[in-house]
């Protein structure tokens, strides 16, 4: 995978990872408003609540059941008391109850209290409690009903024909305590007598009679008589110490959107932190690794402890960094190019330097002698004999050979490197053309201490070649094994062919070899390698040419050598051939 699809495979996922989380936000937001609506409810009514509600608030041991300080506390606000009771009707568990309430419900007491008998000025709420393997118990959430015990009082001291409610001093005095109020009405909705009344209408209509219904400041009580056709209405207003459900409710909401930004915020700041991590700091990083290419330091980014930045322990990238690693991969290959050629550029920098120095020494040394020789020819104080006379010049004629032998390797080489050389190819007959080369050699009496042998094609092979050229190969090659070696050593020179398409062409001796150094640099246009039996007379430009010159004949070099185990030199060259009686061989057209 690209790094382009890459980057969509990681965005898309992000992004889908985002709205996960925003939903689930939105969730946990929602679901904490319910909760604290829920628990606003219960703090204002215990009986609006859920049997979960209960269950790890009432622990039961045995025959008994215990509740919590925050369960009590709610009963107690509420002046409503808890009972526990068993399938058979025993409480085993009770708290805030009076001393009437009995120890013991019968079937039909149990079937009043949870009926919600209609005369009953005593108001309960129940639940089921399920133990595990056992069966549930009943939970009675038990409170005084003030405004139907009001109501059952009133209506009996109420003057029905005379239309006036007709209030005890004890009524009262209960209506006061308990902050109610009461109406009487008649048939067509008007009120007719009233006590303890404050926003209470004074006719009622089908739409206020709606509204009382809906009222949520405190509870109402009615009572019909069907004779008179009046109502008694008696009303408790809800005490202004108690939270109001309405007004908490809009509390826990503006709190829950107050929230919501905030969050947003909080996760709009997590998120930026988290894609600057992410995508910043392995920008940053890679941005200070391209500075350090640019200033010469071809390495990645290392810390205190000189360990790369964006590897692990185990020699992996971290996973911040695995979005970018095509990019890494091709910034470690420039980096590692860079280094290569940097530390190339200083070898030839100092191959250089070398050469030009051994350079140097080697056009002063045949120019001190040309100079020194001169001078002594055109001396007045001395008369130098022919034979003296004819030694000079020999001398003078070897130095300046050399010199033009060294200028015309240079403009050989820069020829050869702008490919300016021409070349004149034909074909010929290479084993003849090999034969009188090594002929040559060993007629040279210089060469007497080595031993030559040769080892033709089996039948005659021609190949396209440009004869000064290839001859100045061959010529190298032979003057470099002999040269180099100790005298005794065999130089041995075969020709082969390899199918009907390839010529080898091997030059191989036992002599002293080379080090790993000298067989890389061997072919190196600044490079000439040392002996303790080199006469000074190499170039250093020799072996470079002798490749460049096989190159433009279409072939190719190698050299295999070791120290102390003699050199071996392959060229193969193209060629063409064609069957005849004799087996292959090469023919011109």
């Amino acid at each position: 995978m690209n790094i382009h699809k890459r980057f969509i495979v990681q965005f898309f996922i992000q992004l889908i990872l985002v709205f996960i989380l925003f939903f689930f936000l939105l969730i946990s937001i929602w679901g904490i408003i319910g909760f604290s609506i829920m628990n606003d409810e219960v703090t204002q009514d215990l009986s609006k609540a859920d049997d979960a509600f209960f269950s790890n608030r009432i622990t039961i041991h045995g025959y008994k059941a215990t509740f919590d300080d925050e369960l009590k506390q709610l009963a107690e606000n509420q002046n409503g008391w808890l009972l526990v009771l068993t399938q058979k009707g025993d409480v085993i568990g009770s708290y805030h109850a009076s001393k009437q309430v009995p120890g013991h419900f019968s079937q039909s007491e149990l079937a009043a209290l949870l009926l919600q008998e209609s005369s009953v000025s005593t108001e309960y709420t129940h639940w089921l409690l399920k133990e595990t393997g056992l069966q549930p118990y009943l939970l009675l959430f038990g409170r005084k009903n003030a405004e139907t015990r009001l109501l059952n009082e009133m209506k009996s001291d109420t003057d029905w024909k005379n239309h006036q409610l007709h209030l005890t001093a004890a009524t009262l005095q209960q209506l006061n305590e308990e902050k109610g109020w009461a109406q009487l009405i008649d048939s067509t909705g008007k009120v007719i007598d009233q006590y303890g009344t404050d926003k209470e209408p004074i006719t009622y209509s089908i739409q206020d009679l709606h509204n009382l219904t809906k009222e949520k400041h405190g509870s109402i009580a009615a009572y019909f008589d069907t004779r008179s056709e009046q109502t008694i209405i008696v009303g408790i207003h809800e005490s202004r110490s108690a939270p109001n459900l309405e007004v908490s409710l809009v509390k826990t909401m503006t709190k829950g959107f107050l929230i919501i930004p905030v969050l947003l915020f909080l996760l709009l700041m997590m998120g930026t932190f988290w894609y600057a991590r992410k995508f910043g700091v392995p920008l940053i990083m890679m941005m200070k690794w391209i500075q350090n290419l640019g200033s010469g330091l071809y390495e990645q980014p290392y810390d205190l402890h000189q360990r790369p930045m964006m590897l692990n322990k185990k020699g992996k990238l971290k996973r911040k960094y695995r979005l970018y690693k095509d990019l890494i991969a091709t910034l470690s290959h420039l980096t590692k190019t860079l280094k290569q050629n940097e530390a190339q550029r200083q070898k030839m920098t100092q191959t250089r330097e070398e050469w030009i120095s051994g350079l140097s020494h080697d056009l002063k040394t045949p120019l001190s002698s040309i100079s020194g020789y001169a001078q002594m020819l055109e001396s007045k104080n001395y008369s130098w004999s022919e034979p003296e006379t004819r030694e000079f010049a020999g001398i003078i004629t070897e130095k300046s050979t050399y010199m033009m032998d060294l200028l015309e390797d240079l403009t050989l080489t820069y020829r050869l490197k702008n490919q300016t050389l021409p070349m004149a190819k034909e074909l010929v007959d290479m084993n003849e053309f090999i034969r009188r080369t090594v002929i040559h050699f060993i007629n040279d009496p210089t060469n007497n201490g080595k031993q030559f042998l040769f080892h033709s094609h089996n039948g005659t092979i021609f190949a396209p070649i440009d004869s000064k050229w290839f001859q100045r190969i061959i010529d190298n090659l032979l003057a470099n094994a002999v040269k180099y070696n100790p005298s005794g050593t065999k130089i041995t020179v075969s020709i082969s062919s390899i199918e009907q398409y390839l010529m080898m062409i091997t030059i191989e001796d036992d002599g002293i070899g080379m080090d790993n150094e000298t067989l890389n640099k061997l072919f190196h246009r600044y490079y000439r390698g040392t002996n303790t039996s080199d006469s000074g007379s190499g170039t250093g430009l020799g072996m470079a040419i002798t490749k460049q010159l096989v190159h433009l004949h279409g072939g190719s070099i190698n050299v295999k050598s070791a120290p102390q185990k003699g050199t071996t030199v392959r060229i193969a060259l193209p060629l063409l051939m064609e069957e005849n009686d004799s087996g292959s061989r090469l023919t011109p057209d």
